[in-house]
């Protein structure tokens, strides 16, 4: 087949990789588990009685309870919601083996004699084959594609087949009506202007809304890994806006998208460059004495950095610091620590660490596989066996909206974050030719969690209480790593946790054991109804500095306009 038609090398070698880890690991498993026989003998016992029970009710129907613990499992998992993988025998034993099938792939894997670390990736790795072994997944075994198949006397088949092609020709899945959206248009689309700019980013200012404004401007620092714009998509869900409702003068760091010009660029080159010379123009600009300042993910870590350096100058810049589900130290990173190890750095290192590009595509299909069962195999489904076209989501629009990393900041980032973890050890980080120590961050912090985070475990981000040197309110969002985040105020919807007993910034009871300490920090915290937003713009109120007359101009003297916001780098589109 043409190269027209296959995914991009990069995407192809995320695939090929995890599946080379998924086989290396699994070919341990015989060996390992002949140590674990009692387990084993168990796990199959239970096994083949699951098999019994299901071919017995397959003949015979169902009795009461067997019929009740089906619908419990079809109303639990949103997969097989169709009515026919309850109230049909045959999908219905093709579901529960399936079901008992899984569970017996993941008792393996519990009864290996692995440590934790590459049980975990082996764990990782056998979900990825189960969620993709799934009857759901396939059209022979779908009833909700059959019955779209004789219903549309198969035209769903030919639109689907369609749509992979397409898809296979772009390199990646569809997952949302792309044509729905454009940028500076009806997404990021509050008014403002950029009001400076240099190789690496654009920064941003907002037009006020109120007739007073906080004396100190609050500089937004996102992850360089996806577009600003997730905090500014539309008005009544717009991160931006609500700060600048509430009297914020708000300039946001937009990051170039990678390209041949820069990808030379180092991880001193984001923080000199980037967050420093932004702080820098914010408060030209508005004549303040100091900023307060927000970092989300990776865009938290390269702000704490940049504060570090600022701090190790004896400068003092900045008034607050928030961090928003961000990881200072890792040590448990979650499900992205399966994809790393020294020979995939060093591999990084070694192709891309002088000089290139990480594709955002790659990166893109990572965080995919970490959800494939929301961000891969629904759309798989809806889209290639139903022929149907995604609907119009604009938080799937940016997560569609891939961008490019320089390689040698990126190979950078993978061995001292993710591999050696060397952020958390006052002094054995040297940046911008300074010695790191994040104790020496020693400005008020506010650090938000998420409780069901995929990406930075809540519990990570908690230890970043114990590293920061200043006063730190711990909050616990729910959701997830996007939605517990982007949790608007006009909504007010979830919950949060604040003022638990061992928060570091409060009462400094931390006992060394992290784990720990996190989780006797939410037993004894308190819950509290809606979103997250109200409660950091009153904790934020005290380092505004006082109020000021809005200014009607953007920018200043020095720093006159360039172009309307969004601005430029932010449209840019990754390869």
């Amino acid at each position: 087949m043409s190269n027209h038609f296959n995914m991009p090398d990069e995407v192809m070698h995320g695939f090929s990789r995890s599946a080379k880890d998924f086989m290396s690991a699994l070919a341990g498993v015989p060996k390992a588990t002949a140590i674990a026989p009692a387990i084993l003998h168990q796990a199959g016992t239970r096994y083949w009685g699951q098999q019994w029970n299901l071919w017995t009710s397959m003949l015979n129907g169902p009795s009461e309870d067997q019929a009740q613990t089906v619908e419990g499992q079809a109303s639990r998992d949103q997969r097989f919601r169709a009515q026919e993988w309850s109230s049909n025998r045959w999908y219905s034993l093709l579901r529960q083996s399936y079901v008992a099938n899984a569970d017996l792939l993941e008792e393996l894997v519990g009864a290996t004699a692995y440590g934790e670390s590459d049980k975990h990736r082996l764990r990782f790795f056998m979900r990825q084959f189960i969620d993709a072994a799934s009857p759901t997944n396939y059209a022979a075994t779908n009833p909700e594609a059959i019955r779209a198949a004789i219903e549309s006397n198969g035209e769903s088949l030919r639109t689907g087949m369609s749509n992979l092609l397409a898809d296979l020709a772009r390199g990646t899945i569809t997952i949302t009506d792309e044509t729905a959206f454009e940028v500076g248009h009806n997404v990021a689309a509050s008014e403002g202007a950029v009001v400076f700019e240099n190789d690496l980013f654009q920064l941003i200012q907002y037009a006020p809304l109120t007739t007073h404004v906080a004396k100190r401007p609050l500089l937004i620092v996102p992850p360089c890994i996806n577009k600003f714009y997730i905090l500014d998509l539309q008005p009544d869900n717009s991160f931006v806006r609500f700060a600048v409702e509430q009297g914020q003068t708000v300039f946001m760091v937009s990051w170039r998208n990678a390209d041949a010009e820069t990808a030379q660029t180092t991880w001193d080159d984001y923080l000199e460059t980037g967050v420093m010379e932004a702080i820098d123009a914010t408060l030209a600009i508005t004549g303040a004495d100091k900023v307060n300042t927000i970092g989300w993910c990776v865009g938290g870590t390269i702000l704490s950095s940049a504060l570090a350096v600022i701090r190790a100058r004896e400068e003092d810049k900045v008034a607050s610091l928030t961090l928003l589900t961000t990881m200072l130290d890792f040590t448990d990173p979650g499900d992205l620590g399966v994809f790393i190890d020294e020979q995939t750095v060093v591999q990084r290192e070694l192709s891309i660490g002088s000089g290139g590009i990480y594709p955002g595509r790659e990166l893109g299909f990572v965080f995919q596989m970490l959800r494939a069962n929301d961000l891969i195999w629904p759309y798989v489904i809806n889209n290639y066996l139903k022929g149907k076209s995604p609907a119009a989501f604009d938080l799937l629009y940016w997560n569609s909206d891939s961008t490019n990393l320089p390689g040698p900041m990126y190979a950078w980032y993978l061995r001292n974050m993710y591999l050696e973890n060397n952020l958390r050890v006052p002094g054995k980080l040297t940046m911008c030719g300074v010695p790191i120590d994040l104790g020496r961050v020693d400005m008020p912090a506010y650090v938000l969690a998420t409780q069901d985070d995929h990406i930075v475990p809540w519990q990570s981000a908690w230890r970043s209480t114990q590293l920061l040197g200043g006063d730190v309110q711990f909050v616990l969002g729910a959701s997830g790593h996007i939605a517990g985040v982007i949790n608007p105020a006009t909504k007010n919807k979830r919950c949060y946790w604040i003022d638990g007993g061992i928060d570091s910034g409060i009462d400094g009871a931390a006992t060394g054991d992290h784990e720990r300490d996190a989780d006797e920090w939410f037993a004894s915290a308190q819950r509290a109804p809606g979103t997250w937003w109200n409660h950091w713009i009153a904790w934020l109120q005290p380092h505004a500095g006082g109020q000021v007359k809005a200014r009607a101009k953007l920018g200043s003297r020095q720093f006159l306009p360039i172009e309307p916001a969004p601005g430029r780098y932010v449209k840019a589109r990754a390869d």
